[in-house]
Formats: structure tokens, sequence, C-alpha cells
């Protein structure tokens, strides 16, 4: 496996996530928590990363999820290894690109960093959205 560059400190430019038929971009400090995951898990985050690539908003239950709790419902999580895994990629379309705002814990798990997790992605997401 080889290891991502990571991005330039300051670019707050979504950074890019494998091809596929979609484009999906992390942002900056959504790739830096992927980075900070276990190695086997970083693996899971990147097969679900190209599920949607190749999908898109076609990309069903059980490998996406709505966010419970985001009123505007606009939100959605990315449940590597069908939700086995004890990670989310928090992540939202923006025309026909799918940003990743944040990696999170499992709601189930941890409650409280989920919600962190989220609050985070609201806020990155409103950085770059136009």
């Amino acid at each position: 496996m080889t290891k991502r560059k990571r991005p330039a400190g300051g670019d707050r430019r979504p950074q890019a996530a494998p091809s596929g038929a979609w484009a999906v971009r992390y942002h900056p400090n959504a790739r830096a928590e992927a980075d900070a995951v276990p190695a086997h898990e970083q693996r899971a985050l990147d097969n679900a990363v190209d599920k949607l690539a190749a999908l898109g908003p076609l990309l069903a239950f059980p490998h996406s999820s709505k966010v419970m709790g985001d009123p505007g419902g606009a939100l959605r999580e990315l449940r590597p290894r069908a939700g086995r895994s004890p990670w989310r990629c928090i992540y939202r379309r923006i025309g026909d690109v799918f940003v990743i705002a944040a990696v999170a814990p499992e709601a189930q798990k941890d409650k409280a960093g989920f919600e962190c997790s989220v609050a985070a992605a609201k806020t990155r997401l409103a950085e770059i959205e136009p």
C-alpha cells in the first residue's frame, strides 16, 4: 500500500481521492483524520471511497446512510465494511463532487465523538461552499 501525500498546510481546497465515475474530494482536515486511523481501517475507508466514486448517489445502505440529526438532511455517512468499521466518513454532495468533510468514530461506539465530527464537517463545508 502506498502512503498518500499530505496536503500542504493551510490549503483549504478539498484534496483528491481515488478516481471513478464521480469526483470525491477530502477536505484537508478530513484527509489528516483519515491518515490518523489504523492502517487496516484506512484500507476500509479507501474501499468505501472507491465505492462512492463508482456509484455516487446510487450507493445505498449499508454502505451509505443519512446522518441522523442533520436538519437539512444533506449530510451522509460513508460506512466502511458495510457498517462494520468503527469509522465513518461524513460527506456531502456539492454539485457533481462528493466532499468528505470529516472522519468520525461510529456513533454507537462514541456518540460525543461522532457529534463533534458532524459539527466539524458542517463548519468545514461552510468554508468551501459557494
